[in-house]
């Protein structure tokens, strides 16, 4: 059997259309549907529903499609293997984000790894859902908070900080307030994609943490949006240092309980179990490390400069 005609199978199921799999493979859509024929002919069962919409896969379709990623992305591993030894990052590179950290740190080092890696190609999903990684169809994930137990390899790259925060105009008015139990009584903003978004704990110095229960008067279900609620004055929520560094510098925002600490999260890259990592992955992932280096390093600085 010809090896080459799953590759075209897989890039019609992937794309959808016959025209769209031979531009991403470089080819005519004449040679793409006389080889996806063929195919169909060599294993004498019908692959494609084709309509003059959309090309969808049938239910034997579906099984082989399911086998040509994890077969072509084996494939691919294996001549990145022999080939990254002193050599450049080459190939496609698919990775995915949760959507907050995905834009406020990801994206960046996306383009910036793009530009000093010319030979390789970046497709980012940012999605906050947790998407299956056993698949074969992604190189890596990126994972933020608390890390469940589960059969992928995982590293720690970094951690965040939570912060309670509000706009100035709104701070002053309510007040800052002294004690974790003062929430209560604040207008506050739940955000609605984390597990437990009214329920907090507080911890001074190495005090016992104290748990208090929020009450919303706004629910929102993705952070960015509780981001643009609470600089717009709709109330006080807990976000993440990574998306309200800048604001907090600037003065966009400003602290809440500024005495009190909420736990911190870590930032982990995450990994199919026991599958060859490239040099595409390596690399890429050396830049984010960097560049949360150098993040730390901004945010140390600043923190020197709040307390001199």
């Amino acid at each position: 059997m010809n090896l080459n005609r799953l590759a075209y199978f897989a890039a019609v199921v992937d794309t959808g259309s016959f025209t769209r799999a031979a531009e991403r493979l470089g080819i005519t859509k004449a040679v793409v549907s006389q080889q996806v024929a063929q195919l169909e002919r060599d294993l004498s069962s019908s692959l494609l529903i084709r309509t003059t919409r959309r090309v969808q896969p049938t239910e034997a379709g579906l099984v082989l499609h399911a086998r040509c990623v994890k077969i072509l992305r084996e494939a691919e591993d294996a001549f990145d293997e022999l080939a990254q030894a002193g050599a450049e990052p080459t190939g496609t590179l698919r990775l995915t984000a949760p959507h907050d950290y995905g834009v406020a740190m990801v994206v960046p080092v996306v383009a910036a790894f793009a530009a000093r890696y010319p030979a390789c190609r970046v497709e980012q999903t940012l999605s906050d859902q947790t998407l299956d990684l056993t698949s074969g169809k992604m190189d890596m994930a990126i994972r933020v908070g608390w890390l469940m137990d589960s059969g992928l390899q995982a590293r720690q790259i970094a951690t965040f900080a939570q912060y309670l925060v509000g706009a100035p105009a709104l701070i002053e008015r309510i007040g800052a307030g002294r004690d974790p139990e003062d929430l209560v009584a604040m207008p506050f903003i739940a955000n609605m994609a984390l597990r437990e978004p009214l329920l907090w704990q507080f911890s001074l110095g190495d005090g016992a943490p104290r748990s208090v229960r929020a009450k919303a008067n706004i629910a929102i279900d993705t952070t960015p949006g509780v981001l643009a609620a609470v600089r717009a004055g709709g109330g006080l929520s807990v976000l993440p240092d990574f998306l309200v560094a800048d604001d907090l510098a600037a003065g966009r925002l400003s602290r809440a309980l500024p005495t009190w600490s909420l736990p911190s999260g870590g930032i982990y890259t995450v990994y199919p179990a026991a599958r060859f990592r490239p040099r595409k992955v390596t690399a890429f992932v050396e830049m984010l490390i960097a560049a949360e280096r150098k993040k730390e390093a901004i945010a140390a600085k600043r923190d020197q400069r709040e307390r001199s």
